[in-house]
């Protein structure tokens, strides 16, 4: 039973607060800290937990396992010192600090702490679960290459570096945005009623990660929620490479052979176990089972889900650590990097930070 916190109020905070109480096997919510009351009150009953207004006054009453931090970006360094100072293991919301300054003062100030993980969980999705597992088999050699069109920012940074595997070094960036007409059907959690075209932002990025390969970074206003904009995922190795769900490659024969990512979805039709997922094949072989059978989680909880347990067994000494400041670190780093190039029209050279030397 692993005893956590949540520090915030808003929507990301409540993908923990449901998913802990949702698995009252694995969490105990001891407490929320949430500064405005009316919310405080609300998430209480909803999630049955105490409420406190600082994390001073948490801890004077309870002693969890770890804490979320889910505050804003500006917010988020002093919490995370404040936790750290107190000897809590954190897990901070994406991402841990709003600048490039500002991740170098939270890192100088908590890095040596090895106390604070990051929630970053677009990898731990069934799906680039499944890819990377296929990657780490060698099944199209070497990894050269990552093109992602599905999320903003730091998270596609980060599924870039996890399947090259690309770590600290210095990246070149070269940025540029477009503007052209779309329709926006969907909200974060309605259908929206104004479907008149409207000038959407593309960003295209190329990053280049030197020995370890390049990134394609191709993102359109709220392709989150924007469902007229395929989702893609494009990894090429050495031997082949994967398109979303279909990997291609060489095999010894010598033959070129083309296989799918299979997902084994409960609920269809006459299968009556309930709408999950349940596990994920290549070539006749699982490569992933969802870990919370019986839950229902949709992908996004399946991975905020994981992180969580994974950062329990990390805090109690019982695992490895989920994923660790500097990765995240490094992720914004170069996500503000494409900021700085469409800004200036130029590219951007990272340097090797602080944080690339404990690892």
């Amino acid at each position: 039973m692993i005893k956590i916190a949540v520090v915030g109020g808003g929507w990301r905070a409540e993908f923990y607060l449901k998913l802990a109480k949702s698995m009252p096997d694995r969490f105990q919510l001891v407490g929320i800290v949430v500064r405005n009351s009316d919310t405080a009150a609300k998430l209480s009953a909803k999630y049955q937990t105490k409420s406190y207004a600082s994390v001073q006054d948490l801890l004077r009453h309870e002693k969890p396992d770890y804490v979320v931090s889910s505050v804003s970006w500006i917010s988020n360094p002093g919490i995370l010192e404040e936790l750290v100072a107190a000897k809590i293991h954190v897990l901070s919301e994406t991402p841990p600090a709003p600048d490039t300054d500002a991740l170098r003062k939270l890192w100088a100030n908590v890095g040596a702490s090895n106390l604070v993980q990051v929630a970053e969980q677009y990898l731990l999705l069934p799906g680039h679960a499944s890819r990377m597992h296929v990657v780490k088999s060698g099944a199209i050699g070497t990894a050269t290459s990552v093109e992602v069109s599905s999320t903003h920012g730091y998270h596609a940074i980060s599924m870039m570096r996890g399947f090259l595997a690309s770590g600290y070094g210095r990246a070149k960036v070269s940025a540029q945005q477009f503007e052209a007409p779309l329709v926006n059907p969907l909200l974060r959690d309605s259908w929206n009623h104004d479907l008149s075209e409207k000038n959407a932002k593309t960003t295209i990025a190329m990053i280049d990660f030197g020995d370890h390969g390049s990134g394609i970074y191709n993102f359109v206003d709220n392709q989150w929620h924007n469902q007229l904009r395929h989702r893609r995922i494009v990894i090429r190795g050495s031997k082949g490479e994967i398109v979303d769900d279909t990997v291609i490659r060489l095999v010894d024969s010598p033959a070129i052979v083309t296989s799918r990512l299979e997902r084994y979805q409960l609920g269809y039709d006459l299968n009556l176990d309930g709408y999950d997922t349940e596990h994920i094949s290549f070539d006749g072989n699982v490569i992933y089972k969802n870990p919370f059978i019986g839950h229902r989680f949709m992908d996004e909880e399946i991975a905020i889900a994981t992180m969580m347990v994974r950062m329990g067994d990390w805090s109690t000494g019982s695992a490895d650590a989920p994923y660790p400041l500097q990765e995240a670190c490094q992720d914004h780093l170069i996500s503000l990097a494409m900021d700085q190039s469409i800004a200036t029209g130029e590219s951007v050279c990272t340097a090797v930070e602080a944080w690339s030397d404990t690892l």
